[in-house]
């Protein structure tokens, strides 16, 4: 099969010559967009690896940028998402890294409005399938096919348990789940897979329990 353009890889279910660098890039990008929880104005996206050499033939950087319109991989207006962010006032800078990454197919996304600031680690790792990897430093291994909260709290004895209790009561079952701290003391992060999207209720119960900074939430 021939291309007329680059554009032409990104058909109804984005096949082309690598879904890695296509497909992939657009769910790396959505999903950055979820955890943010809106539409930012302004993102910096650092490119390494094979994503640095090849994006442009691969049409990765306007992937990405629809993944974060919040376009999915067979909306129609993928191959135009560059005019339509700076149509909806999204300020896009795209760089790319000579640093040599853990995997080849690495984006590094900051997303900013005037209320937050937020940096997720997004890989592509073959077959449209996708992993965050790191959220502000914190180390994630998401691959976005289950629904997850991130709870970022003060590392205290009773703040896990507080959650736990509160996703018992509500029946919530918890497919996996993982922390992880910087520094002991300080503050930490929980990772909750479960098999079902979590009702905003049962989120607001979690943001107001002592210790807890934030809830954030990441479905596909």
């Amino acid at each position: 099969m021939k291309y007329r353009s680059v554009f032409d890889i990104i058909g109804p279910i984005m096949v082309g010559p690598s879904s890695s660098h296509t497909a992939g890039a657009a769910k790396i990008g959505r999903l950055a967009r979820s955890i943010f929880g809106r539409q930012p104005k302004k993102v910096h996206i650092s490119l390494y690896g094979s994503f640095a050499e090849t994006y442009k033939g691969h049409a990765t950087d306007v992937a990405l940028i629809a993944g974060i319109l919040d376009y999915d991989t067979n909306d129609p207006r993928l191959p135009e998402a560059p005019k339509y962010a700076e149509e909806a006032g999204v300020e896009i800078e795209i760089t790319t890294e000579e640093a040599v990454p853990e995997h080849p197919n690495t984006a590094r996304i900051r997303m900013m409005d005037g209320a937050d600031e937020m940096e997720v680690v997004g890989i592509s790792i073959g077959g449209g399938k996708v992993e965050i990897a790191e959220l502000n430093g914190f180390q994630l291994n998401l691959s976005g096919q289950s629904p997850a909260i991130l709870v970022v709290n003060h590392d205290r004895y009773g703040v896990i348990a507080s959650v736990t209790e509160i996703l018992s009561k509500q029946r919530v079952n918890i497919g996996n789940m993982r922390v992880s701290r910087k520094e002991k003391g300080k503050m930490a992060l929980m990772v909750i897979e479960t098999d079902d999207i979590m009702d905003e209720s049962i989120l607001s119960q979690i943001r107001v329990l002592p210790g807890v900074e934030r809830v954030l939430r990441m479905e596909d």
